[in-house]
Formats: structure tokens, C-alpha cells, sequence
């Protein structure tokens, strides 16, 4: 692959792609549309990779955590607490999506942008970028 890929302009989406690999999701053995939109994100790839059976070579998934105001006002359904803890378990592994970036070989980070309560470090390939909270709900 050449250095400067990007500054190709985007091939467009290979009709014949698309209706082979919707042809496959139909043959595939599950009830067809069971899969929801993932169905037809694949769909979608594969057309706008030129193949019926899309690839993916380099996962990474991002995870954004924060509180807001809202919450304070007894609207959530969890207290602010729950993000913190969240924010822990998505960095020490064990939520879902933990399991399904290792099944995929893909990279995983859990960025804290500012929840309530500090988690503390979240271990290495985590970041903290916490903001300053500002909560436009408290009246003076």
C-alpha cells in the first residue's frame, strides 16, 4: 500500500459488491435481518471495498466517558457513580466491549473526559483528558 493513500479520491461503492454480500448475508444460517444495522454496515463495506466479503485489517475503538449536569437533577437512571465505575471496568477489561476488541485483535482505549468522580489511573493505553465540569442546571 502506497504511503499517500488518501490523497486518492474514494472509489465509489461496487453495486454488484453490495448485492453479492447481501446475497451471502442471506445464505448465511440465521434468521435474515437478525443482525440489524450490522447487516447492513457490512453491506455497505463491502461495496465500498470492490469485495462480497469485507475485510477489516485494523480495528481501534474508542470509548468517551463523562457526566453532565442532568444527572443532578434526578433525571438518570444511574447516579454519576456508575460512570466512574464504568470507566474502570472498560480499562481493566471487563465489559463487553473488552471482549469483543480482544476477539477482534483490536486496539482499545477508554478515554475519561471527565466524569464526577476521578477513577484514578486507568493503567496504561487509557488517557485522562478530564475537562472541566461546568453544570449550567444549578441556579444560584
Amino acid at each position: 500500500m502506497k504511503e499517500s493513500w488518501w490523497l486518492d479520491a474514494p472509489r465509489q461503492p461496487d453495486a454488484d459488491c453490495a448485492a453479492a454480500a447481501r446475497e451471502r448475508q442471506n445464505q448465511l444460517t440465521k434468521p435474515p435481518g437478525s443482525l440489524g444495522r450490522l447487516e447492513q454496515l457490512a453491506v455497505r463495506l463491502a461495496a465500498m471495498q470492490g469485495r462480497d466479503q469485507p475485510q477489516i485489517e485494523s480495528v481501534w475503538i474508542s470509548i468517551f466517558a463523562a457526566d453532565h449536569g442532568v444527572a443532578a437533577q434526578d433525571v438518570s437512571a444511574f447516579p454519576q457513580v456508575v460512570t466512574t465505575e464504568m470507566l474502570r471496568n472498560f480499562a481493566s477489561g471487563g465489559a463487553a466491549i473488552c471482549v469483543l476488541a480482544q476477539e477482534l485483535g483490536a486496539k482499545l482505549d477508554v478515554v475519561d473526559l471527565g466524569a464526577v468522580h476521578d477513577p484514578g489511573d486507568l493503567s496504561a493505553g487509557n488517557v485522562s483528558r478530564r475537562a472541566r465540569l461546568i453544570l449550567p442546571w444549578r441556579r444560584p
